[in-house]
């Protein structure tokens, strides 16, 4: 694997949790952190994923932003019922 050393500046309080973290899960802090890049990462390409679905999917359909604030108070009163 091609790695790169990097450093990084954490508050106190927050490294003693990540190292906290990483010994309860029998690893290293660098493993928790890599693991945690990755997850947030992941998470923002399916979020950017949902996000073009949804702009595609309401050109296609002819639905404004309008169109879906209608859509959810309508709902939202529909509840309060």
């Amino acid at each position: 694997m091609n790695t790169s050393t990097v450093n990084i500046a954490f508050r106190k309080d927050l490294l003693k949790m990540i190292d906290q973290i990483a010994k309860s899960e029998s690893r290293s802090r660098s493993e928790l952190i890599r693991e945690a890049a990755r997850m947030y990462i992941e998470r923002k390409n399916r979020w950017k994923m949902i996000y073009d679905f949804g702009e595609k999917t309401a050109k296609a359909n002819d639905i404004s932003g309008d169109d879906i604030l209608k859509e959810i108070k309508e709902y939202r009163k529909s509840l309060e019922r």
